[in-house]
């Protein structure tokens, strides 16, 4: 529902994850639209509207208006609001409302601990470091594992089970592996190249079976790497989640850069979905919308 020019015009001016085209849409289905400078999805009977406006100047008032046109629009039964702030005329009336902060890593400002560089150098004597473009069944059992160990929010958890179609179909998705001296799987990363000024992380795991110190922290380094070489200052690392994952953005550097809520809104649906049955296909759509506000 964009043209290419559109695209173009979004993924220059793209700031969040969720202004990737090609990650939403392939995760998704969903086909983007914009309304001014705010990007949005829609497919079947749910809508989803990215908040932050690619012009990044936030307002409340011009939000509410966008809001309302696209529900005006395309009538969804199941909204799902991103942004900074949550429009005013959903606070009374979210069903689900959770609010975080997106990480930012700036590489050229940021300097990584004596003490950080010597443990990540350590762990490069036993991994050897790959870059890859599909998510195999040696990934897969990672994703399990973590899974199993973790307890982790529903969207996350079905984001991981999502990597498998979105790395094999994106034209911009890496993964970074690390290995040990035996070919073992031990850590790996998804990273996210298609927008213009930032490459964005979207998710890692690493193995307990495997275990080899620090990893992660190697992986960190390619991942600078790798943004360095696509020609990107900053790496977006994502929501904080959980004390653990903060833990670790912090301590390489990140730095909470921006606002997050989320907000569910149900116009009379029938019966109880969420934003995951969506993202993974789930809905059986209804061509008759019963709205009541």
């Amino acid at each position: 529902m964009i043209t290419r020019e559109e695209e173009a015009y979004v993924m220059t001016r793209a700031y969040v994850p969720e202004h990737i085209v090609s990650l939403m849409t392939l995760i998704s289905k969903g086909d983007p639209f914009l309304i001014e400078d705010h990007l949005g999805f829609v497919k079947g009977n749910w809508l989803i509207l990215v908040g932050y406006p690619l012009e990044r100047i936030f307002s409340q008032e011009r939000c509410e208006r966008i809001l309302k046109q696209a529900v005006d629009t395309f009538r969804p039964e199941y909204l799902w609001f991103i942004g900074p702030e949550s429009p005013s005329s959903l606070l009374n009336s979210c069903k689900e409302r959770q609010t975080d902060q997106y990480y930012m890593f700036d590489i050229e400002k940021t300097i990584p601990s004596p003490s950080l560089q010597r443990a990540a150098d350590k762990a490069s004597e036993k991994l050897i470091i790959e870059r890859g473009r599909s998510i195999s069944k040696e990934h897969q059992a990672l994703i399990s594992e973590l899974l199993n160990r973790e307890k982790l929010p529903d969207r996350v958890r079905e984001l991981y089970r999502a990597m498998p179609e979105y790395v094999g179909r994106s034209s911009s998705a890496w993964t970074i592996d690390a290995r040990d001296n035996t070919g073992n799987l031990c850590a790996f990363s998804v990273i996210e190249l298609g927008a213009k000024n930032f490459s964005a992380y979207i998710l890692g795991s690493h193995s307990k079976k495997h275990y080899v110190p620090h990893a992660s922290d190697r992986l960190f380094l390619e991942m600078i790497n790798l943004t360095r070489e696509h020609g990107k200052s900053s790496i977006n690392l994502g929501l904080g989640v959980n004390e653990g994952i903060q833990r670790f953005k912090k301590k390489w550097g990140g730095k909470p850069f921006l606002k997050y809520e989320f907000c569910e809104r149900r116009y009379g649906a029938a019966r109880k979905v969420s934003l995951i049955d969506a993202l993974m296909g789930k809905l059986s759509y209804t061509k008759n919308f019963v709205r009541n506000q």
